[in-house]
Parts: structure tokens; sequence; C-alpha cells
């Protein structure tokens, strides 16, 4: 199917006329959204309670630090998977699934009464997050004509800090008021309005009536697409990414509760203002993109900036943190939006989006799997300020891996 047949008829772009974006393309990036955010919600349950869990279940940092990897196990074991079953499902069917099973793994969650069953609970919604994250964007790609992608992936690029932020802010207030299990309830709560709202308002654009069928080619497009040296460039430098910011969105309030004395409300709420941030640098990340023409220059500066930040976080004290989440979120909110942009790109074909942040995914989810059980031995053997050290290696690789894309 060509770039041309995705959108109705007459908004295709022809010589001298720019392409159009049609209106109900920013419906379904809200529903999207609003199904996306629903991920991080839950996946970022833990961070903020992490001391009250290691109370109730008689665990230490490593063991509470597998409540976030086993997360990522089954969205790192789905990601590929997740490509094909959109392929063969749908978008809507898939996304309805994906936010089907933030609801169910945190209803189990919350009726949770030993580790192991906890851990079980983190399996199913990482079921969800591992669907979405290749749903989401292939939907966006779908709807907004290429060259006009960065922004409205910049605005969905925030759906990890909206869900993060909300979670961080509201975690150890429903906690302290009904206990711990409240925090899974509300998680389950907001991921069924979530799937009632995806399920209305999504729908597919428009085709041409002569567009030409693909179903035939849709198999060996889609092993060329696996061979695609690029997308598995940009997912090595996504895993780098998440090797360097995961650890500090796991451990960093349980860092200030236990070594700058400060309750996990407030250590939460200073964590959160690096996420904060970013739901104003990712899309200003997105309208620069799409503005200089580059997303290679977006993606990779930033990690040359986060790997000399990296000697600061388990130093700085009083309104110094305040000041490193800042600048840490104008930069980071950089890296996802020119990711989650050019992976559609580099596939060539927007039917082949999802496959393409299939890939994207595998990176993601393998950071947020090694960093937090990493990170966690790192500071347990050497303290919080060298296991921050180790951090800064992994920005340059991401770099180099991300310089090497070709792209725009």
């Amino acid at each position: 199917m060509s770039q041309t047949n995705l959108i109705p008829a007459d908004e295709q772009d022809t010589p001298g006329k720019t392409a159009v974006i049609p209106p109900y393309a920013w419906v379904i990036l809200f529903a999207v959204f609003v199904a996306s955010v629903a991920a991080p919600l839950n996946q970022n349950k833990v961070p903020p309670l992490m001391p009250v869990l290691m109370d109730a279940f008689a665990i230490n940092l490593s063991e509470a630090g597998l409540l976030m990897s086993v997360f990522s196990v089954t969205g790192l074991l789905l990601a590929l998977p997740a490509g094909f079953i959109t392929q063969r499902f749908g978008p809507k069917v898939t996304g309805l699934i994906a936010v089907g099973s933030l609801a169910v793994g945190a209803i189990i969650g919350a009726m949770a009464d030993s580790m192991s069953l906890l851990l079980v609970s983190r399996v199913v919604e990482g079921v969800g997050m591992g669907l979405i994250a290749v749903v989401a964007p292939a939907v966006i790609a779908l709807w907004f004509p290429p060259e006009k992608q960065g922004m409205p992936m910049g605005l969905w690029a925030t759906w990890v800090p909206t869900g993060t932020i909300v979670m961080m802010l509201l975690a150890p207030r429903l906690s302290d008021t009904f206990g711990w299990p409240s925090v899974w309830w509300f998680g389950a709560g907001f991921a069924v309005v979530a799937m009632l709202l995806y399920g209305y308002l999504l729908r597919s654009p428009e085709v041409a009536p002569d567009a030409p069928s693909e179903i035939g080619s849709t198999a060996v497009d889609m092993v060329k697409a696996l061979a695609n040296r690029d997308i598995w460039l940009l997912a090595a430098t996504f895993l780098c990414f998440n090797l360097v910011l995961f650890p500090l969105a796991t451990f960093y309030p349980t860092f200030l509760a236990e070594v700058r004395g400060y309750s996990l409300t407030e250590a939460a709420t200073i964590a959160s203002v690096s996420t904060a941030v970013v739901l104003i640098s990712a899309p200003l990340a997105g309208w620069l993109s799409d503005r200089v023409g580059s997303r290679k220059l977006v993606l990779t500066i930033p990690f040359l900036l986060c790997g000399a930040l990296m000697l600061l976080p388990f130093r700085v004290v009083g309104w110094q943190i305040i000041a490193f989440f800042v600048v840490l979120g104008l930069i980071a909110g950089a890296v996802p939006t020119a990711t989650f942009a050019a992976a559609p790109e580099l596939m060539k074909s927007p039917q082949l989006a999802g496959l393409g942040m299939a890939v994207i995914m595998v990176g993601q989810n393998l950071g947020m799997f090694v960093a937090p059980v990493l990170f966690g031995a790192l500071v347990e053997a050497n303290g919080w300020v060298v296991a921050g050290y180790w951090l800064i290696p992994f920005a340059g690789l991401g770099f180099v891996t991300g310089w090497l894309v070709k792209m725009r």
C-alpha cells in the first residue's frame, strides 16, 4: 500500500500541494495517548512505594528492583511478536488486549499477598506495555503524513512521563491514606476507562478505492523489514537511553528517602520534576526535528549531555537536586521523540511502522529489564555515587550507535 493511499484521497500529496492532516487524526492521537498512558502509570507504581513494598514483603533493594525488571520481561519477549500480532489482528483488537492486560495485572497485584504473586501480576501488566508501545506509534504513522509526524510523535512521546508523574504524585498519598493496594486499584480503574475510550474512538483511516492490496507481499516485506540494519541500531540506541535513565526513575525516590532523609511523598514529588519538564521538551523536540529536518541531531546530542550529567545525581543536595532534574528533563525528552519519529521513516512503509516499533521495544524492554537489577547490585556493592558513574559509558555508547543510524 503506498503512502498516499493511507490518507483520504482528497488530502493526498500532489505536486505543489502540502500533505494535509485529517482532522480526525487528532481524535485518534488522543485515544491512543490515553491508552498508552495506562502502561507507564501502572509500570511506575513501584518506585515511589519501594520502601513500603520492601517492608511489606521483607525484600532487599535488588529484589525490589525485580518488580520493575520483570515488568519488562514480558515486553521484551512480546516486542517482535507484537509487531506480527498488530499486523494480524489490527490496531484496535491489539490495543484492547494491551489495555485489558494492564487492568487484569493491576487487579491481581492489588490482591497479592506474596512477592511471587506480585511478580506474576507485573508480568501480566508487561503484556500491556509490550503491545501498546508497538500499536500506538503504528496508528499515528497511519494517520499523519511522514513529513508531519514529528509533532504528533512528540506529543505521544509524553505518554511515559505523563503516566510516571501521575503515579509519582498520587501513589504515596494513596498509600498513606488507604494502603499500598489502593495504588494498584487506581491503576486498574484507569486502564478500564482507557480501554473503553480506545474501543469507542479508534478507527482506520480512509483509503482510496483503487488502493492496491499488499496481502500477498506482507510476509516478504516483514522479513525484509527485520533485516533493516538501521532499525536495529536505533533500537540499540534506545536500549542505551533506558540503561542511563531508567535507574534514576526506579531508585531515585528511594535514594532521597533513605539517604537524603525526605519523606516518600517529598521524594516522589522531587523525582518527578524531570518527568514534568519532559512534557514540554518532548513536543518541542518533535517540532524542532521537523523544523530542522534532522532526527539524528535531536537523537544523538542529548546522549553527550546526559553522560556529563551522570557525574551529579547522587552528589547534589538541596536546590541542586531540583536544578539537576530540570536540566535532565530538558535534555532527555528529545531522545524518545526522535526515536519514535525516526522508526516509521526507517521502515519505509507506514504499514510496517508497527514492526519497526516492535524492534525499538526490544531495545527499550531489554534496557528496562537489565537496568534495575544491575544498578541495584552496583549500589549495594559500590554505593550510590559510583553506581551513577557506571551510567556514563552507556551514554557514550548511545551516542555512537545513534550516529551510525542512516536517517535524516
